[in-house]
This record gives C-alpha cells, sequence and structure tokens, in this order.
C-alpha cells in the first residue's frame, strides 16, 4: 500500500474521530448540561487519534505529507511538495 494511501486512510479515520468527539460532547450536553469534561475527552481522543500522523513522511526526503510549508492540513499531497516524488507509488516489497 501506498504512502498516500496510508495517509487517506489517516484522513478518513481522524473525519470519524472528530465526527465522535462532535457527538460526544453534543450527547453530554443534552443529557449532564454543559460539561468542559466532554471538552477535554473530544480534545484528548483527537490528540491520541492524529499521533500517527507524523510517520506519513516522503521516503526520499522525509518531509510530511501532510504538511504545507508550516501549516498542516487535513488531507495529505500526492506528491511531495519538496522533491517531487510520487508518494502514490507502490512501497517497495522488502523481501
Amino acid at each position: 500500500m501506498s504512502l498516500y494511501a496510508r495517509a487517506r486512510r489517516h484522513a478518513w479515520r481522524m473525519m470519524g474521530v472528530l465526527a465522535a468527539g462532535v457527538v460526544l460532547v453534543a450527547l453530554v450536553d443534552r443529557l449532564a448540561g454543559h460539561s468542559t469534561l466532554a471538552f477535554a475527552a473530544a480534545i484528548v481522543m483527537l490528540l491520541i487519534a492524529n499521533a500517527p500522523m507524523l510517520g506519513f513522511n516522503c521516503p526520499t526526503c522525509g518531509k510530511n505529507a501532510f504538511f504545507r510549508g508550516v501549516l498542516v492540513v487535513p488531507w495529505p499531497n500526492r506528491r511531495c511538495t519538496r522533491c517531487g516524488s510520487d508518494l502514490d507509488a507502490p512501497a517497495p516489497q522488502n523481501r
């Protein structure tokens, strides 16, 4: 599986975790009233789920697929913005 495909799967997973966090906060707000603990739980959940993002680096130069300069965006690059490598190319098989 290519780096881009794995990074894209991570982006979809993060969208699901974000939706779960919104539902959690809305549900707690509806059932127990406004609670900062629900927001804290959603933030911790998002931080833990997003930790693998730092591992999606270009195999040639090491630039992260989610970074555009100093900005982090929710969708990965298909091509490395530093060296131009195709991140959608299949990963080499080590046998």
